[in-house]
């Protein structure tokens, strides 16, 4: 019996996580490119990528996005390379100045919502700037949901002409002050999905100790793709530290194969995501 595969997301740094929080947390270009590749080669097949000036400070400087995307391409032959777009920490003028790029996504918050010490703030106008960017660069954007709203603007966004019909939608769960990690939840946003947006591939994300419970509900439901890595959790239990991304990884493959599922190949996960061949 054929098995059917799953893109593995790895967000492998992040914006908020230190290394004093997790010494084995890639912040350097060399550090996230070697650690893309570690999970790369434990079943990811698409990476998220954000970059630092520092330790602690979020970067928007396009050319390390250049660099950390030029070194994985190399490492990791067809891999998916989605950069973020997100907010924290970063100039609203200069959150979408990497896609001149073109990695192959990037992220699309269509909505502001509280996060634990600030407010994350998407205004219309900045949503709509980087659509129309992501457009120009043939750049898929992947629908970060942090509320129901988000999800009737990605629709909007459809409508006008500024997204294809098909997008991939990941629904944010576990965030403090936001969407709380609920199951009952998950039903309702794939409900109304399915309803407003019905060509939509999707996925969801667990924050913290909610990454595993949140990908086994969300495999549970037939979803195209789990999300994992220290971007998001950089502990395996309560007591022990992650080692790695790679580690995250091999632990969603394991949930996955217990689903009667395997990880996508970067071929199959660009198929299922509507993307170009690498």
């Amino acid at each position: 019996m054929t098995t059917s595969p799953v893109v593995v997301a790895v967000a492998i740094t992040g914006s908020v996580p230190r290394k004093k929080d997790n010494p084995n947390l890639p912040v350097l270009p060399a550090e996230q490119i070697a650690s893309t590749r570690a999970a790369f080669e434990a079943g990811a097949s698409l990476v998220h990528i954000h970059v630092r000036h520092d330790d602690e400070t979020p970067s928007s400087d396009p050319e390390r996005f250049a660099e950390v995307q030029a070194g994985i391409r190399q490492a990791c032959p067809g891999m998916i390379v989605q950069f973020s777009t997100g907010g924290r920490g970063r100039d609203p003028a200069a959150r979408g100045l990497s896609l001149v790029h073109r990695p192959d996504m990037a992220s699309l918050s269509t909505g502001s919502v509280n996060f634990p010490t600030i407010v994350y703030e998407n205004p219309t106008s900045l949503v709509n700037d980087l659509a129309a960017r992501m457009q120009e660069h043939r750049i898929a954007p992947e629908i970060e949901i942090f509320d129901l709203s988000h999800l009737h603007a990605a629709r909007r966004l459809i409508d006008e002409g500024l997204i294809g019909p098909r997008p991939h939608i990941q629904f944010v769960m576990g965030v403090r002050n936001a969407m709380p990690a609920d199951e009952v939840l998950l039903d309702i946003l794939l409900t109304e999905t399915k309803r407003i947006i019905p060509g939509a591939t999707w996925t969801a994300a667990g924050i913290g100790r909610d990454q595993m419970r949140v990908m086994d509900w969300a495999l549970a439901r037939g979803a195209d793709a789990v999300r994992t890595g220290l971007e998001d959790n950089i502990r395996i239990s309560k007591d022990r530290l992650a080692t790695g991304n790679a580690e995250l990884v091999s632990l969603a493959v394991e949930l996955i194969a217990r689903h009667g599922r395997r990880p996508a190949t970067p071929a199959e996960a660009r198929a299922i995501l509507n993307l170009e061949p690498a």
